[in-house]
């Protein structure tokens, strides 16, 4: 099982549609607080459609009693568009049980987290010459299927 990390997301609908994805496709979704949205908005609901009662959702008050609880072995992946390494140049072993963590979507990752994971720390490529970074659940997608491909997890 890959898990799905939002730290601090802002947008319900991004929410929503990230646990849409887990459910798709087996993994858990984290959030870790501050939240920018209550999990009974409407809205959340609304993107997770009739899925959000099926999602496997554990919240956190901060990613340090995130990582606390993970199991030792396993790796945290952070995207962002600050990062050096592009996750197609990536060959750092991704292993089943592993965090793919996401920022917020008006500033991403916090400076520091990416220091600290500075060695896991990759990018989605963006070749286009206008593009400054993704939407919060497309990038939460692309990530996550190409780590069940890398992975060869069932489909």
């Amino acid at each position: 099982m890959l898990h799905i990390v939002l730290h601090h997301p802002e947008i319900p609908h991004n929410a929503g549609a990230a646990g849409r994805l887990a459910v798709a496709t087996g993994s858990r979704l984290h959030l870790i607080r501050p939240l920018g949205f209550s999990l009974d908005e409407k809205h959340l609901r609304r993107t997770g459609l009739d899925y959000w009662q099926y999602v496997d959702l554990k919240l956190w008050d901060s990613m340090e009693e995130l990582r606390n609880a993970a199991n030792p072995g396993a790796h945290f992946w952070l995207f962002s568009t600050k990062a050096n390494r592009s996750m197609w140049d990536c060959s750092l072993p991704l292993c089943d049980g592993d965090y793919l963590v996401f920022g917020a979507e008006s500033r991403g990752l916090p400076e520091s987290m990416l220091a600290q994971y500075a060695q896991t720390s990759l990018c989605i490529p963006m070749p286009g010459e206008h593009a400054r970074s993704l939407n919060l659940s497309t990038a939460v997608a692309i990530a996550l299927y190409e780590s069940m491909r890398r992975l060869s997890l069932p489909s």
